[in-house]
């Protein structure tokens, strides 16, 4: 099992994917606001998302699972 993890505490913006999605490395599937910023988050590896952990409002620890990938 493959996890998108934060890099950063903040708060999800927005969730760029959804579940069955076919991702591939460096694409932009989160955005966190973090310090005012937005900042996205990127996809280390192509895969199928699976699961998505989060949704548009909640705020995540750095290291917090984002996504799961097939």
């Amino acid at each position: 099992m493959k996890q998108i993890t934060a890099m950063m505490a903040g708060t999800v913006i927005e969730v760029l994917v959804k579940a069955g999605d076919i991702i591939l490395g460096g694409q932009e599937v989160i955005i966190i606001e973090s310090m005012k910023m937005q900042l996205p988050v990127q996809a280390e590896m192509e895969g199928k998302v699976t699961q998505i952990r989060v949704s548009s409002g909640d705020f995540v620890n750095e290291g917090d699972a984002l996504i799961v990938l097939d």
